[in-house]
């Protein structure tokens, strides 16, 4: 818990750097190589070494990095002095929630019985992102045990119009005798 709160706090501080400079497309860029860095197994181990001193580390680093901003580099120097280069992919993923915010972009994952063709896709998102007010990216999947309809979740809501759930609130209608 206590890691995402930090992983946001350094996404929140990188973003505004980048809006300052107007670099929030190169930062999303390094971001996400860095986080590649992270990925690696090898390599984590290596940088969580007590062993090797921050020396080797940054010359490791600075190799690896190459053509990164120098603030970036000078992110994971800091991340790495104080043990904290595991939760550079959380960062990433923090940062880049938020410039999707900053752009007004909306992620939806979409679930229906049968999948969805290009055209639909695109009618749903424009649906969806007349009903949230951003312009949305789906991400869909199929369940065919809904049988029919789909479910929604945007933006922490969730907007089911299954077959399935219509089918279970009828049926609780009718053991009440449709009384409230």
């Amino acid at each position: 818990m206590a890691k995402r709160v930090y992983a946001r706090r350094y996404a929140r501080a990188v973003f505004e750097i980048a809006l300052e400079r107007k670099e929030l497309d190169r930062w999303q860029a390094d971001l996400e190589k860095i986080a590649v860095l992270g990925e690696d197994d090898a390599f984590m181990e290596l940088v969580e070494n007590p062993k090797v001193s921050f020396e080797k580390k940054a010359e490791i680093l600075t190799k690896l990095l190459g053509d990164v901003n120098p603030l970036a580099r000078n992110l994971v120097y800091l991340l790495v002095s104080r043990r904290r280069f595991g939760m550079v992919g959380d960062i990433a993923e923090d940062y880049h929630r938020l410039l999707d915010d900053y752009r007004g972009i909306e992620h939806a994952e979409v679930v229906t019985a049968v999948p969805l063709d290009a055209e639909e896709k695109k009618r749903l998102e424009e649906h969806l992102g007349k009903v949230v007010g951003k312009k949305i990216v789906l991400e869909s999947s199929v369940d065919p045990s809904l049988v029919g309809g789909m479910i929604a979740r945007v933006g922490g809501k969730l907007l089911d119009g299954s077959t399935h759930s219509q089918l279970l609130a009828l049926k609780k209608e009718l053991a009440t005798g449709g009384l409230k």
